[in-house]
This record gives C-alpha cells, structure tokens and sequence, in this order.
C-alpha cells in the first residue's frame, strides 16, 4: 500500500520555508554570511564514512536548516528510511521492497525480518560465486579483452566505476563497454579484438531488453565468424532468466533480484565487470564503504547526516529558489563518467509529476543533472555558471592524493578546484560590465583522502541516499521508471514501418521523418 505520510505541501514547515525564502532567503548573500561568522565553515561541514563534504558555501543559514529538518520531520523521513532498511515494499506501484542496500550488508548482519535474512544469504551465495568467476578470469591469461554488453543501470554503474577505478585495474586486461543500439558502435570495437581472447559480458535481467538482446546476437555472430565454438566459456550472462541464457548458448550465469532497480545494481551480479578488473578483495572494499555509508545513514541524527542535508538542500534550492539544474564537476579525470551515473541516479528516480498515490504535483523534483570533469569543464560551460544569467548549484569533487607521479600536476589540478569554488562565491565587480562576475553562485565542495574502491563506494551510496530523502520529501516514488517504457512500446511499432513504409494511424510528423529516413 502507497505511504499514509503526509506531502511536503501539507505540513506547517513548507509554508514556513516559503516564508523564510521571502523573507530572507532570496536575499541571502553567502559573503555576507561568511563576513558574519568566522565559524561557518566548521558549522556547515560533515564528515561522513570516507567522505568531508563543505556545504558551507550554500545559501543556507541556521534558521533555514532547522526548518528543513522540520520538514524532514512532519514529512516522516525517517520511518520511510526505516522501512526501506526493513524490506518494506516501499516501491508501492511495482509492490517490491527497495533493497539495494543489502547487496553489501555484511554476511554476519542478523535483520529481524526473516525474508531479509533469508534475502541476505542470496545475497552472498551469488556474491561468493561471482568473484570465484572473477579470480578465474582474472587467472586467464588467454582472455585479454572483457566486453560488458548492457545498458541504463547495467552500463552506466560499471563503466562509471572501471574508469574510476583505472589505477586498481589488472594489467593485461581491457575492459570495453556496449550499450548503444546503434551498430556503429560495435563494429568500432570488433575489429580490435580477437574471438579466442574476449569474453563477453550479456547484463539484463530478464535477457530481453532490446538494445542488449542485439548487440549481443550481433557479438555472437561475430564471434562465431570468427572461427569461435566455444560460446559457453566466451559468453557469460548477468540474469535472473537463466532458460533465455541457456537457449542463447550461456551456461554460466548470475541473477539477481526485482528488489533491485537497474540504477542502484552496480552493487550486484551487474557488477561482474568491475569485480573482474579489481579483483574480489577490492570489489568487497568497494561493498564495505558503501555499507559504511549506509550505516552512517540509518544511524546519525538528522542534523549531522550527510545525505539527509543533501536531500534537503536539494528541495530548498529546487522548490524554492527555483534552481532547475545542477552542475557536477569531478576534479579526477577518471571520474569523467560520474556525471553521466549520476544523471541517470537522479533524473531516472526523480523525474515524476505525480506523488505515490498517482496525484499531479504543485512543486518542481528533479532538476537536470549535467557537468564535465574539471578542469575542462572550465573552458566549455563554467563562463555560463560564473556570468549567466541562471544561477546553478555546483558540485565539486576533490581527491587529496593522486596516484600519479608527475610533478606539479596535482597541485595545479587541487589549486583550480580551490580557485573555482571561491570564485562562483566571492564574484568579482567590474563598472565596465564584461568583467564582472556577481558572485554568490553556490556550490557544495566533497573531499575524498584518496581515490579507492571504499571512499568510491562510500561516495555513490551517498549520492543513492541523497536522491531518497528529496524523494520521499516530494512524496514520489523514487523506485520505478515508466516514462521509460512509451518509447519501447512505440519503437516496436515503428521498426517494422521503416521496412514496409506503411504510415498509418501515424502522426504527420512521425509519417513524414519516416519517409524521409526510408528514401
């Protein structure tokens, strides 16, 4: 049954943040805050698992913050976070329980429900068996290429985090990601690959999804031109249907479960592709700083809980500052990718209009996601965030330690990331007008120690979390994705015109593109 919790617009707090805003909010200039309390730095900064987070200069104040937790509070945060880590089916329009989280519960966690104990065995039953296949590839010498067909969820959290993880990565291995139907893709890659060295990778949990059901036949085919007979050892599956696999050729699977969504897997079976780059040590690194995080989560009071500040901030900006996007800007060039993850994190869970009981919305949710890593991203897009005329929230994330031994580059690189956050906020006045930067632009400033498969781990947990409170504060149901499914349905109907060129019952415009691409 959908939540009883009452919407963010229905408790005494929203009305009292809109009242807030006006009144000092709107006018809120963080130089003048920083001017008037040599404390706010310390005040308005976290240390969380593996992560410090300066959220200080946000156009926050201690008055605006206590009326965020009231929301928090009158909007029920807290029993939603405690039902989601109780197996609740809080994903009310599929009735499935939100478990992601237990994908690295340890395996000597006790949950009181039965079903999630049980749950937790599974878990670790396939978690033991995929990292023996791990260490059996990793032991391959003969396979030099990984190619992990999939996409959404299982393409985005693997590749994400192979990159990231470069410097953790075995040598001797490459790792390749197919996710795009469109064939140009796969046949830039085929040719750099042997059939007897590659494996691959088939990620989709019910082994239909059309874009990887292609590419993997359009593999297949490939590999078997290419004198390849040994499909089984060539090809493993990342499924729940294993007869689908086996038809296909695959004997060697693993599934997972519909209490996880496709955006937060990458904790999973899904997860193959990185376990197979890292190794098991580090993959179980990864699920133990996620946990961290997790933990850090259920456990700390609102106040001083990482991801509840996010979310709430979040909401502030969004619904009443008006803000509709955000910036991401990874200082690490091997978190180029972060970006894109999150992208499909947020707007995939948070992009809805209507609250868990199907009601329209009156207030904005997700705001659009987009960014670069640093410092290119300061020579394409960050004129428009320092002189533009829509002020957009940015994120910076910054690595203390390199992993690198080329002089002087890392200084440089922590130096810009310092520089860019001070300026969005101190501005600069020019009468002349080119030159002045109005300051003021908030931002939010995330420290990793070190660039590691925990303080990762850690991070993307943080960033899962955060998306949670905005949306169980907005009333939405974070956890399914139909405005995914119309574009499916419609392409399967399209597809065969494009053959037979018949247009009817179509749209002018449709008809008429379809012509046109048929011609």
């Amino acid at each position: 049954m959908p939540s009883k919790r009452p919407r963010c617009d229905q408790v005494p707090a929203w009305e009292k943040l809109q009242t807030q805003f006006d009144c000092s909010g709107e006018a809120f200039d963080l130089r003048q805050a920083f001017a008037a309390d040599s404390e706010r730095f310390t005040k308005f900064s976290i240390a969380a698992p593996h992560v410090f987070a300066d959220l200080s200069k946000n156009r926050i104040d201690a008055a605006t913050q206590a009326l965020l937790l009231e929301l928090a509070q009158q909007t029920g945060l807290e029993q939603a976070r405690d039902a989601m880590f109780a197996g609740a089916a809080i994903n009310s329009t599929e009735q499935r329980a939100v478990m992601h989280w237990l994908l690295r519960t340890p395996a000597a966690a006790t949950p009181k429900a039965e079903f999630v104990a049980s749950a937790l065995q599974d878990v670790h039953s396939v978690l033991d068996a995929m990292l023996a296949y791990a260490e059996q590839v990793r032991g391959d010498a003969e396979i030099t290429d990984v190619v992990n067909i999939g996409i959404g969820g299982s393409d985005l959290g693997p590749q994400m985090a192979v990159l990231a993880l470069d410097s953790f990565v075995l040598p001797g291995k490459r790792f390749h990601f197919i996710s795009n139907v469109d064939g140009h893709e796969m046949a830039a890659l085929l040719p750099k690959l042997q059939a007897k060295n590659t494996l691959f990778l088939v990620a989709s949990k019910t082994f239909t999804t059309a874009e990887t059901m292609a590419n993997a036949r359009s593999a297949k085919a490939w590999f078997e031109q290419q004198g390849g007979t040994d499909v089984a050892r060539h090809f493993a599956a990342l499924t729940t249907n294993v007869a689908a696999a086996k038809d296909f050729g695959i004997t060697t699977t693993f599934g997972f479960w519909d209490w996880v969504g496709g955006r937060y897997s990458m904790w999973s079976a899904i997860g193959l592709p990185l376990a197979i780059a890292i190794g098991a040590g580090s993959f179980r690194e990864f699920l133990t700083g996620a946990h961290a995080m997790d933990e850090h989560f259920r456990t700390t009071p609102l106040a001083q809980n990482l991801p509840v500040q996010l979310g709430l901030l979040d909401v502030w900006y969004r619904n009443f500052h008006g803000f509709t996007s955000r910036s991401i800007a990874p200082y690490h060039s091997a978190l180029r990718r972060l970006p894109a993850y999150l992208q499909q994190l947020e707007m995939e869970s948070n992009g809805k209009q209507v609250d868990i009981h199907g009601q329209p919305l009156a207030y904005g949710t997700s705001p659009v996601l987009w960014g670069e890593p640093g410092t290119n991203g300061q020579h394409a897009y960050f004129q428009m965030l320092h002189q533009g005329t829509d002020v957009v929230p940015v994120e910076f994330v910054a690595v203390k330690k390199e992993r690198h031994t080329l002089p002087g580059h890392h200084a440089a690189l922590l130096a810009n990331v310092l520089a860019q956050a001070q300026a969005l906020m101190v501005g600069k006045t020019d009468a002349g007008g080119h030159r002045n930067f109005p300051g003021n632009r908030p931002s939010s400033f995330f420290v990793l120690e070190a660039l590691t498969p925990a303080t990762l781990g850690a991070l993307i947990a943080l960033q899962e979390h955060r998306v949670f409170v905005s949306g169980a504060i907005w009333g939405i149901n974070s956890f399914d994705q139909w405005g995914v499914e119309l574009g499916k349905v419609l392409a399967k109907d399209i597809e065969p015109r494009l053959q037979s060129g018949d247009v009817a019952g179509l749209d002018g415009s449709t008809a008429g593109l379809l012509a046109r691409l048929r011609g």
